[in-house]
């Protein structure tokens, strides 16, 4: 459950399809986590780590500009595979900045994993949200399901959350009807444009993008699977004017086609969780795959333009009754 902006505490939750053990591994690891923890771009280096009821974990972050954020976490609790909760920043010189709580709980071969972050006060729970906002860090637990992805199956994924203030149904519609996703699908600075729209299970769509330091470009979508309102399931390519497949013109090396799976979640009243899942679809090469492993900070930036607009369109929308989404 989310928590209003007068509540000291942050909570987080994500639903990772994978067993418990491979995601409470991953936490605990310190091989392990220094391979999602932080935001992108981020890497990590443990000192020690003892994960046990009083034991310490010892680590700086370095970012990708050259600073270095040393951080320590002693454990008050660990109830293995199913629950953590630390103090984080506390040393001996100084009392800890917040505390968390995380348990995990698996379900036919999915984990739940819920987190609660108790600030001192609500000003410095939003003063933290800010902060977290700002350095990305909500992208560790996307970098955690890419993780577990290519670990369980091999897979290379890049997975981004975000959450918004709006009915599940609501959320799903701009998704799904054309004349709203133009509004806001497209990278800021960007417009978009259906030359064909038919989106339903088998159906597919014809776009353009272009702005005015853009190039236009031509893309297809054919919508796999339509489920109101929890998820849309579509590949998507780069095509010429004329609708014949084609390669990106600014990245010759990208992949030929890519999947796309958005799942739709309540996450609290009149609230909505997305998860965007994209990798590629069919046959790839080596290049093409490295190509898409390491646009992975791209991708994020031109995802979070989109949900900005997203949200704006969202917060429009609701605030005019006579223009309300239906």
């Amino acid at each position: 459950m989310p928590s209003g902006n007068d509540s000291n505490e942050i909570h987080i939750t994500r639903v990772y399809d994978a067993p418990v053990k491979a995601v409470w591994d991953a936490w605990v690891d310190p091989k392990q986590v220094a391979q999602w923890w932080g935001p992108r771009g981020f890497t990590l280096t443990t000192r020690s780590k003892d994960v046990r009821t009083g034991g310490t974990w010892d680590y700086t972050m370095h970012g990708p500009d050259g600073v270095d954020w040393p951080n320590f976490t002693r454990f008050i609790e660990v109830v293995p595979r199913a629950k953590l909760v630390y103090d984080h920043g506390g040393t001996i010189d100084k009392p800890p900045m917040f505390r968390v709580t995380v348990t995990f709980a698996e379900q036919n071969g999915k984990t739940t994993m819920s987190m609660t972050m108790t600030l001192p006060t609500p000003e410095a729970a939003k003063q933290t949200r800010h902060f977290i906002k700002k350095a990305g860090g909500d992208a560790t637990w996307d970098r955690l399901a890419e993780y577990l992805s290519k670990e369980s199956a091999g897979k290379n994924t890049f997975v981004i959350n975000r959450a918004f203030d709006a009915p599940i149904d609501i959320v799903f519609e701009v998704w799904t009807r054309p004349e709203h996703v133009s509004n806001w699908l497209s990278p800021t600075g960007t417009e978009m444009q259906y030359i064909e729209a038919d989106i339903r299970t088998g159906g597919g769509s014809f776009y353009k993008m272009s702005g005015p330091n853009y190039p236009a470009l031509f893309g297809k979508m054919y919508y796999v699977e339509i489920s109101a309102p929890h998820r849309v399931v579509y590949t998507q390519w780069f095509c010429d004017e004329q609708g014949n497949m084609s390669r990106h013109p600014l990245a010759p090396t990208w992949p030929e086609k890519m999947l796309t799976v958005i799942d739709f979640v309540e996450d609290g009243p009149g609230r909505t969780r997305l998860t965007v899942t994209w990798e590629p679809f069919g046959p790839a090469t080596q290049a093409e795959i490295d190509t898409f492993i390491n646009a992975r900070a791209g991708m994020t930036g031109g995802w979070t333009g989109s949900f900005d607009k997203l949200e704006a369109y969202l917060e429009s929308r609701q605030s005019r009754p006579s223009t309300a989404i239906r």
